[in-house]
């Protein structure tokens, strides 16, 4: 079905680019937070701007949908992507305002694996994302997502399981619990867009 897309769908994959490289922004700004504490109301507030302009994208593609006779698959599909898409960003800018709301001074190297794992998923995201008229690349890049949500799993296990056992102030435990629930949730719905990704590659060879 790729095959025979008209120039007309080249506006909707434009637009699924355009939202990948909004999530790409959002983690690699996400993981500058927790590498610059001191500078935390910055960053929190350009990941704002992020997540609004992904918001914008997924508004753009669904008032294009409705109004769209033919489209390049499924609407269905369609809005799923979009959707999944901006929803991982929503997550991350949560965690940026959680991370503010909770008052953390010193971030903990966990959350900074953590946020690297995100960066390295939203790559694999795009690429995906830029090769979905390829299904070979896309499952290659969704194995990767899969391995890096593996990875989320192990260090989220530990993190909290190091909690816990260090006894520490009951406050601490509690802020760093929510924060690591937040970015290994948000690791999840990478690999929901991922298999989003290889339903739509498939069913459109």
């Amino acid at each position: 079905m790729f095959g025979r897309l008209i120039p007309h769908d080249e506006q909707f994959f434009q637009a699924f680019n355009e939202l990948a490289k909004q999530l790409v922004a959002a983690a690699r700004k996400l993981a500058q937070l927790f590498d610059d504490a001191d500078h935390a109301a910055f960053h929190v507030r350009a990941l704002k701007e992020i997540e609004h302009q992904a918001d914008v994208i997924t508004a753009a593609v669904n008032l294009r949908l409705n109004r769209s006779f033919i489209t390049p698959f499924d609407r269905e599909d369609i809005h799923m992507l979009v959707s999944r898409l901006d929803d991982v960003v929503d997550l991350i800018d949560g965690a940026a305002r959680r991370y503010e709301m909770l008052h953390i001074k010193t971030v903990r190297p966990q959350a900074k694996a953590l946020a690297r794992v995100l960066v390295d998923a939203a790559d694999h995201l795009h690429l995906a994302v830029e090769g979905i008229k390829k299904p070979t690349e896309v499952t290659r890049q969704v194995a990767e997502v899969k391995r890096l949500e593996e990875e989320a799993d192990t260090i989220y296990q530990e993190a909290v399981g190091g909690l816990f056992a260090d006894g520490g102030d009951v406050l601490d435990v509690l802020r760093w619990k929510e924060m690591y629930d937040t970015l290994e949730r948000t690791t999840d719905y990478c690999m929901g867009v991922a298999q989003a990704l290889q339903s739509i590659s498939l069913k459109n060879a």
